[in-house]
């Protein structure tokens, strides 16, 4: 089960370099259900997920790279290419994780947080340098903007 909330943010933090990064690119098979196909450095999966917007579930999937290039050339849309950043949220146990996109959404930068359960979820404050919650649009899934979503 994947519980998270979602933030658009206007700026990035000034010393964002300076925390663990992973370079990510992903394609979708399918948008309903999702089926997405994803490299994150030198890791590949396959991933379904569930209708939601912020309770869904999940599941991953282990993938060769050849299997991962195969899939890569039927992937449907836009290939996404975004750099994530994994940020402590401090006095807390949980992580950001900070995507800044590459093109076409160059200059898009969303801020997730994974929670335990939905309490935590519907409990959570965010830092105040995020900033719109977009956790209930599916306009800033990865799978809608993989059909050239213009935002």
């Amino acid at each position: 089960m994947e519980i998270e909330r979602k933030y658009l943010l206007d700026q990035l933090p000034e010393n964002l370099t300076s925390y663990p990064c992973k370079k990510i690119e992903q394609g979708y098979l399918s948008t309903e259900p999702v089926v997405r196909i994803r490299r994150s450095d030198d890791e590949y999966y396959l991933t379904y997920k569930s209708k939601g917007l912020m309770v869904r579930e999940e599941y991953n999937l282990p993938l060769t790279k050849e299997s991962y290039l195969h899939l890569r050339e039927k992937a449907d849309g836009v290939l996404i290419s975004k750099t994530r950043y994994l940020l402590p949220l401090t006095g807390t146990d949980l992580t950001i994780e900070l995507d800044v996109f590459d093109a076409p959404y160059e200059g898009l930068y969303l801020a997730e947080v994974e929670f335990p359960d939905e309490a935590s979820a519907n409990a959570f404050v965010p830092p105040v340098w995020f900033g719109k919650d977009v956790t209930y649009s599916s306009d800033y899934h990865n799978s809608t903007l993989s059909k050239g979503k213009k935002l």
